[in-house]
């Protein structure tokens, strides 16, 4: 089979499974389930890159009943912002200062509710950057936050240590919306869906500890000033008893879906597992892994892997932990037949770069070689979106509309 009509295979597969993740309706299921106070107010609030999708459908079910909705996205993923409502546009993955009016924002809405009134908060993944109102100045929370992205820690790590730091994380979010009922519904991007992990979880009580926090800033050697360390030993929001929360959308159907139109295609579905942690250049060494140790199959095989992998960074390039996952398999897929690696974010982006991920063949590495590009180089510079975009091996689908982790496959046609 020709490289082009397997790379249109890879296309047809993430496209679809992607799509498939869209949370509008789920949102609008679970909203036509829900019986909401007639005499109180209803505010919605979306946060995340899914937001606009997210309030979209939550307008399509409650229309009039809607008094104030406020939109808070990534710039450029604004693509359906219902009319009415406020759209604010911030910083990922570093906060900025529309992060900090948007959380400002936020907070102002719902100031002075009564125990009649609801908030319906629509929350999904990049919500932790785009909704942020920092407990200590933001330049300092930035570079905070760039040595967590950097250091490779995870997301639980991390979110231990943002949590201390913000007034709208780790529950606090809803405490200030109290005495109002506060309905949370989150499309997850964190692996075992862990709802209160999900941004930071503004309307979940905390199951972090201060002592997860300050074993984070030590295990990765973080640099944080006296005022940061103290507030990394103040208790968080353990217990809430005005919010309620439904988690919609899932690595794992992303998966389901994934081997779904993979088996539509004529290959045979395998999900290695929904999920993947590890060191994205590791990752990419067990795909080609993978692949090199099923070249004698006879029948056309598709291996799933969905989660989030991490990326430590010690060079000066530019790309994301998709991308380096793909850069790193491509050594061991050179010379292999019939096969191809790829690995996307649902959310469409990966990292701080516009591409969603990569994809490589059997011949990528050898064709790197010949356009002057050392793949080994690149790798340790972190340079793998300026490697694959040498062969236009990067992987572009604009903003998705939904946020359901990764998606990583290894195809091998026969």
């Amino acid at each position: 089979m020709s490289s082009e009509q397997m790379r249109s295979d890879a296309m047809t597969i993430l496209r679809g499974a992607i799509g498939a993740q869209l949370p509008g309706s789920e949102v609008q299921k679970l909203l036509s389930q829900t019986e909401f106070n007639e005499n109180g107010r209803l505010i919605v609030i979306a946060a995340g890159k899914a937001a606009g999708d997210m309030a979209d459908a939550a307008a399509r079910v409650l229309r009039e009943r809607i008094s104030r909705g406020l939109v808070i996205t990534k710039y450029g993923h604004a693509k359906a912002v219902p009319e009415g409502m406020e759209l604010i546009e911030a910083g990922h993955p570093i906060p900025d200062e529309n992060s900090v009016k948007a959380a400002k924002r936020a907070l102002e809405t719902v100031r002075g509710l009564s125990a009649d009134d609801t908030v319906l908060f629509l929350l999904s993944g990049g919500a932790s950057s785009l909704f942020e109102a920092p407990l200590l100045p933001l330049s300092e929370l930035i570079d905070v936050n760039g040595q967590l992205l950097r250091s490779g820690a995870d997301i639980t790590e991390i979110n231990a240590v943002r949590k201390r730091l913000s007034a709208v994380k780790g529950g606090r979010f809803a405490r200030a919306c109290s005495p109002a009922r506060v309905i949370n519904v989150i499309l997850s991007d964190v692996l075992g869906n862990r709802a209160d992990m999900v941004a930071s979880g503004p309307c979940c009580p905390d199951s972090t500890s201060s002592r997860d926090a300050l074993n984070t800033v030590e295990k990765y050697n973080l640099t944080l000033s006296g005022e940061a360390l103290s507030l990394l030993t103040k208790p968080t929001v353990t217990r809430l008893d005005n919010s309620e929360t439904h988690v919609i959308g899932s690595v794992e159907k992303l998966c389901e879906s994934a081997a779904e139109i993979c088996a539509s295609l004529g290959y045979k579905p395998i999900v290695m597992t929904s999920s993947l942690t590890m060191e994205a250049r590791d990752a990419g060494k067990m795909l080609a892994r993978t692949a090199a140790e099923n070249q004698d199959t006879k029948a056309s095989l598709a291996f799933l892997w969905g989660g989030e992998t991490v990326v430590r960074v010690t060079g000066s390039g530019k790309g994301g932990r998709n991308q380096e996952l793909v850069l790193s398999a491509c050594a061991g897929l050179s010379g292999l037949r019939d096969t191809l690696v790829f690995s996307v974010g649902s959310d469409g982006t990966d990292g701080p770069t516009d591409a969603a991920g990569g994809i490589a063949d059997e011949s990528t590495y050898m064709r790197l070689l010949e356009k002057g590009v050392d793949p080994a180089a690149a790798l340790e510079n972190n340079d793998s979106y300026n490697a694959l975009n040498a062969l236009d091996a990067l992987i572009f689908t604009g903003p998705t509309g939904t946020n359901v982790n990764d998606l990583s496959a290894v195809l091998i046609k026969r």
